[in-house]
């Protein structure tokens, strides 16, 4: 009886010793929101560095193109099957939050940005202004098509003048690197890369961030 009453008596000072010190009951422990705060964070970034990887094949394989294209190299269906794979793996990355239809149209509208520029490029090599001319106004088109397509499924995140003006500088720059590229010029071929690629990554955050926006519950 003695013996059960002082271990009674010595779990109640080690209970009043560890409240004393501050240490956390059950009832006072930290949340795990933390936590799970952490791993909203991970799945926002690993999605950003998606984004990031896909549209960065877009201007690094249009680099090589344009190079292939320029110079008359043995690789240049090959690089064009590879460009054209990298606008079907944009489609299907935005099919888990805008469905498959959206999805295949999206890499429809690339596929045409992408056979289109072609035709500007090999226009301009053979300097031809008119065929050039007729792609670059059909080029341009699309790139409005495709910031509308955009603009429609998240209006909030992705305003369509901001699109548009984002899809057009985007062409823009392709245009300064593939004539930099056709003239010789490494110096401005270089540099209007850097820019393109800059601008790239820009674009890949805007539309990683408005799907984050729009899907939170995917990313929770």
């Amino acid at each position: 009886m003695n013996s059960e009453r002082n271990k009674c008596l010595v779990v109640l000072v080690i209970l009043i010793v560890l409240t004393a010190l501050g240490a956390p009951s059950a009832a006072t422990a930290q949340p795990a929101a933390p936590a799970m705060q952490m791993q909203a964070s991970s799945k926002q970034a690993a999605f950003q560095d998606a984004m990031r990887k896909l549209w960065e094949d877009h201007v690094v394989w249009t680099r090589v193109f344009i190079i292939s294209a320029v110079a008359d190299l043995p690789d240049k269906a090959a690089a064009t099957d590879r460009l054209l794979k990298n606008q079907a793996d944009i489609g299907d990355a935005i099919k888990p939050y805008y469905g498959n239809a959206a999805g295949d149209k999206l890499t429809a509208l690339l596929k045409e940005h992408i056979t289109t520029a072609a035709e500007v490029v090999t226009a301009a090599k053979g300097a031809d202004k008119v065929k050039q001319d007729d792609a670059t106004k059909r080029w341009f088109a699309n790139a409005d098509q495709i910031a509308g397509f955009l603009s429609d499924a998240n209006p909030k995140s992705w305003p369509r003048a901001e699109m548009q003006k984002m899809m057009r500088d985007h062409l823009n720059l392709t245009t300064e690197e593939a004539v930099a590229r056709l003239q010789g010029n490494w110096a401005a071929d270089i540099a209007a890369y850097d820019k393109v690629h800059e601008q790239i990554l820009h674009m890949a955050d805007m539309l990683s961030a408005g799907i984050i926006s729009q899907h939170a519950a995917k990313f929770n």
